[in-house]
């Protein structure tokens, strides 16, 4: 397979990450996308980039950009995604890759018809260790899996105008940190759970700035998740199995876990590295254009219906949504 010509739109903070896995690998990014075409040149002069343009349709309509890198704030993702599929691009999104299940429903109908790739880029999905520890958990060395507790709280400036507070630009703890941690829990549980309990305490913006998340599933397995956006908490994913149990701190691009066992003993299991998180998600994602499939979508369509209902029991609609 010959290399991909990689666009990005929204040449960000992650956007620089992503040229620098790029460049790491000894890659370029052939084309940037920014409305503001200051920050677009800015951007592209640092990364060698070939094309820079202000228009972000007219950019997604060059035939030589295969794959699409969107980090744009996640209100406007499905926008661009349309965009870019309907020009017969692939696509890696930053989370969270949409605001629910009925952009996402659009989104595979269209990569469906158009024979193209959708991926979501959560780092864990596409983390080494993560595969490792899944595959020590089926092949039933630890039991079953019996508890799943995942916290993630942050301390964000409480600004109504900045994209974490602003329903306008779909604000909110369960999009912004909420997505990693039901992605951790959902990576593990065997199966989507059918019954759900939470809790919430808005923002004044009517956003949701801290909460309580309790799910479970057809086999009994239970997960607890805990998100606060003005309150540190560690960010932490615990397995409970059977036989012992698995500790996995700073977990989004985690290297290494702890291997607590039933009888006292413990063990550290590595693998990969977190700087390479990234690259991963290239790797990853080029692998799945190679062979015509993304085999982890289901747990991006899982974790995205789970944050629809968790939104819908809170009564918390973006604007957007309700002029929709």
């Amino acid at each position: 397979m010959k290399p991909l010509n990689w666009a990005i739109i929204g040449p960000g903070a992650i956007a620089r990450q992503f040229a620098a896995a790029m460049a790491a690998m000894e890659r370029k990014v052939y084309a940037v996308g920014a409305r503001n075409r200051e920050k677009g040149l800015a951007f592209a002069q640092r990364y060698a980039i070939e094309r820079v343009d202000d228009d972000i349709a007219r950019l997604l309509s060059d035939p030589q950009i295969d794959a699409v890198y969107i980090s744009t704030p996640h209100a406007s993702h499905f926008g661009w995604m349309k965009l870019a599929l309907e020009q017969g691009k692939h696509l890696l999104v930053e989370k969270a890759i949409v605001v629910s299940s009925s952009e996402l429903n659009e989104i595979n109908r269209l990569a469906q018809q158009k024979k193209l790739i959708v991926a979501e880029a959560m780092t864990l999905f596409h983390m080494p260790l993560y595969h490792q520890l899944k595959a020590l958990i089926t092949a039933g060395e630890l039991g079953k899996v019996k508890m799943i507790q995942v916290s993630f709280g942050s301390i964000k400036e409480p600004d109504p105008e900045n994209r974490f507070f602003n329903p306008e630009l779909a604000g909110g703890a369960l999009l912004d940190i909420g997505t990693y941690a039901l992605s951790f829990a959902r990576f593990f549980l065997s199966s989507q759970p059918d019954r759900l309990l939470t809790t919430v305490s808005q923002f004044s913006t009517g956003v949701d700035e801290q909460s309580g998340i309790l799910l479970q599933n057809n086999s009994n397995e239970i997960a607890t998740i805990s998100l606060a956006f003005r309150a540190k908490m560690p960010k932490c994913g615990l397995i409970a199995c059977e036989k012992g149990s698995v500790t996995v701190d700073d977990f989004p691009r985690a290297q290494r876990a702890m291997l607590n066992w039933a009888d006292g003993s413990s063990e550290i299991i590595e693998a990969g590295e977190s700087e390479r998180a990234l690259q991963y998600e290239i790797l990853n994602v080029e692998q799945y254009i190679a062979q015509g499939s993304n085999p982890l979508h289901y747990l991006t369509e899982d974790v995205v219906a789970l944050m629809t209902d968790i939104r819908q029991r809170w009564g918390i609609r973006f604007p957007f949504e309700q002029q929709a």
